[in-house]
C-alpha cells in the first residue's frame, strides 16, 4: 500500500527538478518507508533511470568505504545532461532515491557491519554473520512509481544484474553502466560486489 505527495519543484546544483515522495507501508511489518523520486520536467518515451538505494554514509557524509555518493553525484549530472539535449535529442529522465540503507538492513545493523568489516570480513560475510542476506533489498515500490507516471521502458543506470533482472519484469529495461573511480578505502568492496554479486564492473 502506498500514498503520494503532491508534486514540487527542486533547484539543485545539477539543474531545474521536480520531486515527489512515495510512502510505502510493508506488508510484513507495518514499517513506513518515504521514497523520494527527482525527475526532469520532461520525461521523454524512454527515460534514463538511476534507482538508488539510500547510503546516509555515502550520500551525505561521503564515506570512501563504499561507491553511492559517487554514483549518486554521476547519476544526477548524466540525467541532467540528457535533459539539456547534449545527447541530440530531447531527453531527461529520473532517479529514484528508496529508502532501504545498507541493502535493506537498516542503518544500525550497517554500522554493526562496519564494525564486522573493521575486523576483516567483507561486506557479504558481515551482512550474513549479522543474520541477513547478501542483498535484502526489494524494488516492488519501483513498478508502482512506473505505473504512476506510465513509464514503460528506462534506460537504467546500473551494475547490478539483480537490479536489471527484477526491473525488467515491470518495464523493458536497456542498462546503461554507471562506473565510477575506485580509492584505496572501496576497493575491496568493489572487487566483492563483482566477484560475489556479480556486479558488471
Amino acid at each position: 500500500m502506498h500514498t503520494i505527495s503532491k508534486l514540487a519543484k527542486l533547484p539543485t546544483c545539477y539543474g531545474d527538478f521536480l520531486i515527489q515522495s512515495f510512502r510505502e507501508t510493508l506488508e510484513s511489518s507495518g514499517a513506513v518507508l518515504e521514497h523520494l523520486v527527482v525527475m526532469t520536467p520532461h520525461l521523454p518515451e524512454n527515460p534514463l533511470v538511476r534507482v538508488h538505494s539510500e547510503c546516509l554514509t555515502g550520500d551525505v557524509f561521503g564515506s570512501c568505504k563504499c561507491d553511492c555518493g559517487p554514483e549518486l553525484d554521476m547519476a544526477m549530472k548524466k540525467i541532467a545532461k540528457d535533459a539539456s539535449g547534449a545527447n541530440g535529442a530531447k531527453g531527461g529522465g529520473m532517479l529514484i532515491y528508496l529508502r532501504q540503507e545498507g541493502r535493506g538492513i537498516g542503518l544500525f545493523n550497517k554500522v554493526n557491519a562496519y564494525a564486522l568489516q573493521d575486523q576483516g570480513l567483507d561486506t557479504v560475510e558481515a551482512n550474513i554473520k549479522l543474520g541477513f542476506k547478501s542483498d535484502d533489498r526489494s524494488y516492488g515500490i519501483v513498478q508502482e512509481i512506473f505505473t504512476h507516471y506510465g513509464i514503460k521502458r528506462v534506460r537504467l543506470l546500473t551494475n547490478n544484474p539483480r537490479k536489471i533482472e527484477t526491473i525488467s519484469a515491470y518495464v523493458e529495461v536497456e542498462r546503461e553502466s554507471i562506473i565510477v573511480e575506485s580509492n584505496e578505502h572501496n576497493a575491496k568492496y568493489l572487487a566483492i560486489k563483482k566477484q560475489k554479486l556479480g556486479h558488471l564492473l
